[in-house]
């Protein structure tokens, strides 16, 4: 059992050395899709720019990934959803709504009202299949969204 714990956290360690090898400006679907992979914040640390981590949940309940943009070092008196001068968040316009990524499976699919930027478009998910929607916005149960 010890073992498969280590190996778990092995391995989660690797895919993180990897993540952060990525550029969250051109890479951040990628990065969306094992958004739980990336560590957390944390109060103290010093961040390279452009460095990646988790804080909080986005609108669709998956961990909000955050880059730096210059050198920092964590504070807790300016939490990254507050401190827009030292951090961005990745996968969300500048109007506050979530990048469109590709659901893996029921668990993350979109579901009746949820809104997204793809392609430079907001969306409106408006038809369901069994409660969720996995399909792009453009081909199915999807309609543009004035705001």
């Amino acid at each position: 059992m010890a073992y498969n714990i280590q190996s778990a956290a092995e391995m989660r360690k690797a895919l993180q050395i990897f993540l952060a090898s990525m550029d969250p400006e051109t890479q951040a679907a990628q990065m969306l899709e094992v958004s739980t992979v990336f560590p957390s914040w944390q109060v103290g640390k010093a961040y390279k720019a452009k460095e990646v981590f988790a804080y909080g949940v986005n609108g669709v309940g998956d961990p909000q990934l955050y880059m730096t943009i210059a050198n920092v070092t964590a504070d807790a008196t300016h939490p990254p959803d507050v401190s827009i001068s030292q951090y961005k968040p990745i996968g969300v316009t500048e109007d506050g709504y979530p990048e469109w990524v590709q659901p893996l499976g029921d668990t993350d699919a979109y579901v009746l009202g949820d809104i997204v930027s793809h392609n430079g478009q907001l969306w409106i998910c408006t038809q369901v299949n069994g409660g969720v929607n996995a399909y792009e916005p453009g081909v199915w149960g999807w309609e543009v969204y004035e705001g």
